[in-house]
């Protein structure tokens, strides 16, 4: 399965992938405007959640060889 949809990630160019993100952050905001309780969150949490979900791609895009 994983070997199936890698190749059709390898499709996808840099617009494409630029086209994935901006529709996640468009969702990002849909939810925040239907959930407005979430703007409460504390932000310390927010700064670790995003370095624990970007740490595995960051060494593999700059370390990894």
């Amino acid at each position: 399965m994983i070997e199936n949809l890698n190749k059709r990630l390898t499709k996808l160019n840099v617009f494409d992938i630029s086209q994935i993100k901006w529709a996640c952050v468009v969702f990002g905001i849909i939810i925040t405007k239907l959930f407005p309780q979430l703007l409460q969150i504390n932000y310390c949490l927010l700064i670790v959640l995003m370095l624990a979900l970007s740490a595995c791609p960051t060494y593999k895009f700059w370390f990894k060889k």
